[in-house]
């Protein structure tokens, strides 16, 4: 768990100083487990300008998410310990009007693993399909910060057999540009 929390660390910081240089509108953290899994991910945003379905106090909006990862699970000697992961996904939020306070959300997106094997577990393919749905609250001034919960499943959709998906509870912090 050190190395993840280390290098999430790193990746943060990559990620916080080169957000300024490509107007990225925000930085998240990520942490969670699953299926005998710790993972660690670090992402940076762009917010879409469309709302959709606006009504006098909620809209749904979005951004991209781009994020890094890198998952650990116990191994014998000749097997596999970790995966790093990218990921590009679409994200839907509904949201309050003033981007205040609850949210809830949902993506289907695109990722990537090193590698296809993990401790016992075997993908049959490098690209995965990542969708979670999550909820979270945002506060702050001027809205800067959301805190949030996601359940995460990424899989290859039965492009091959076996199909051995992996499932992902997830805490998020969000810093909003």
């Amino acid at each position: 768990m050190k190395k993840i929390v280390s290098i999430g660390v790193l990746a943060a910081v990559c990620l916080l100083w080169a957000s300024r240089a490509v107007a990225v509108d925000g930085i998240a953290v990520e942490g969670g487990s699953g299926d005998s899994t710790d993972m660690g991910r670090v992402a940076i945003q762009w917010d879409w300008s469309k709302r959709w379905f606006q009504g006098r106090e909620w809209h749904v909006g979005g951004y991209w998410d781009l994020g890094l990862g890198y998952w650990t699970r116990d191994a014998l000697p000749g097997q596999n310990g970790d995966i790093t992961e990218i990921g590009l996904t679409p994200v839907f939020r509904l949201q309050r009007n003033s981007l205040q306070g609850p949210y809830a959300e949902a993506a289907i997106g695109f990722h990537v693993l090193s590698k296809s094997t993990l401790g016992d577990k075997r993908f049959s393919t490098l690209f995965q399909f990542g969708d979670h749905l999550g909820f979270g609250y945002r506060f702050g001034v001027k809205s800067a910060w959301d805190v949030g919960y996601r359940y995460q499943h990424l899989s290859n959709a039965s492009i091959k057999k076996p199909n051995n998906g992996i499932n992902f509870h997830q805490l998020r912090l969000q810093y909003h540009f």
